[in-house]
């Protein structure tokens, strides 16, 4: 087993650097990149560096020294140039949060291991190890990436999350093709590519909060109001979200607002510089007619759900089934479908037609275990001279 190497490396603090960062990486072919970045106390998560390697050597970006980024993100968006990433799924969101684009052509070093025999999904510094037998020190993922100047071993830290990628494409890819298992990874690839990825539901927030179903609907027409409250004030002020009104309080507000601004007060569990500064805004959002745009998100709230011991004992065997299948075939169970989302597809057919279809995931299982899943509603489990059997009944 060998130590991470001390590679050089180019650092990009301004705008002509970056124009010749561009020129000298014109004809490449693939291209690996990463980002770090702070999330933490604040509603715009901030890219603070973004490491690239090429053909043609290393280079760390510093975009607060960079007043275009085009020259960087021309090479996102050229569909000849192969992107390699690990867990690029958050540095892909953070390209469309901050600069309105996704990559294209791409190849994700976590999810292609769950296709070779790995658990899905593996931390990079486990895979190099495993794949590469390359030992990578860690020390710097909590670090300070906004303060500078950068400290010379937090640069050495980033450098290292990409110069290993190239190499794991190469072997990962030769296993994928020796297993006829490319065009599976592919499609999961193309997925993260797509802008509907990043594109988020204003309400998705409040309507999968569990207080929500157990409200009546004047209630939950406020809860509804509150959360669309807190992301505006977060938003406008670059807060996080926790910042303007922390989740625990939520329950206490909803529960009290009915008698006023007044009972919020009097509510020792609510911090007075929320119930006197808000406290009054709340109460007009708790008194106001709900809208029809209002009216139609509510629909979207499913009633609670009646607990069938039957239905949660056949999840909990097809999941087994599934999981058994994986092992055999050295693909990991969560990238095909974790337990909560077979739980979620029993409950919804769309959800269940979009995730097997003609894609992987229906080659992989097989036809007559994506029909039990396309078809839960039906499906019985039947135990005779020592056999189980699953059956679609007729109804």
């Amino acid at each position: 087993m060998s130590l991470g190497t001390q590679e050089p490396f180019i650092l990009i603090e301004n705008q002509s650097r970056l124009d010749q960062f561009r020129a000298e990486n014109k004809n490449v072919d693939w291209f690996a990149f990463d980002t770090e970045f702070v999330g933490e106390k604040r509603f715009h998560t901030r890219i603070c560096l973004i490491q690239v390697a090429t053909i043609n050597g290393n280079y760390l970006i510093d975009p607060f020294q960079v007043n275009d980024m085009s020259p960087f993100l021309d090479f996102i968006t050229d569909p000849a140039i192969l992107k390699v990433t690990h867990a690029g799924e958050n540095d892909y969101r953070l390209l469309y949060a901050n600069y309105g684009i996704v990559p294209v052509n791409t190849f994700d070093t976590q999810i292609a291991a769950g296709f070779i025999g790995y658990k899905y999904p593996i931390s990079f510094q486990k895979l190099v190890e495993a794949e590469l037998s390359i030992y990578l020190k860690k020390g710097y993922a909590v670090a300070d990436w906004e303060a500078r100047p950068l400290k010379s071993k937090q640069l050495r830290y980033a450098l290292d999350d990409i110069l290993y990628l190239f190499d794991l494409w190469r072997s990962q890819h030769q296993k994928l093709s020796a297993l006829g298992r490319q065009k599976w990874a592919e499609e999961e690839f193309k997925i993260l590519e797509s802008s509907s990825q990043y594109q988020k539901d204003p309400n998705k927030e409040a309507l999968n909060n569990n207080l929500m179903k157990a409200l009546r609907p004047k209630e939950q027409l406020f809860l509804l109001r509150l959360f669309k409250w807190r992301y505006n004030q977060a938003k406008e002020k670059d807060y996080s979200k926790e910042m303007v009104l922390p989740n625990k309080l939520l329950g206490q507000i909803v529960r009290t607002i009915s008698a006023g601004q007044e009972a919020l007060i009097n509510n020792r569990r609510i911090p007075d510089k929320i119930s006197r500064r808000h406290g009054g805004a709340f109460e007009q959002m708790y008194r106001n007619h709900a809208t029809q745009e209002e009216k139609l998100v509510l629909k979207k709230i499913s009633s609670k759900e009646i607990e069938d011991p039957r239905q949660e004992i056949l999840v909990e065997m097809l999941y087994l089934v599934l999981k058994y299948h994986c092992i055999e075939n050295d693909v990991s169970p969560n990238l095909v479908m974790s337990k909560s989302l077979l739980k979620k597809i029993r409950n919804n057919k769309n959800l269940s037609d979009s995730l097997l279809g003609n894609g992987w995931r229906r080659s992989f299982l097989g036809e007559d275990f994506s029909n039990w899943l396309l078809n839960m509603d039906r499906l019985q489990v039947k135990l005779e001279s020592g056999k189980i059997s699953f059956l679609l009944s007729d109804d």
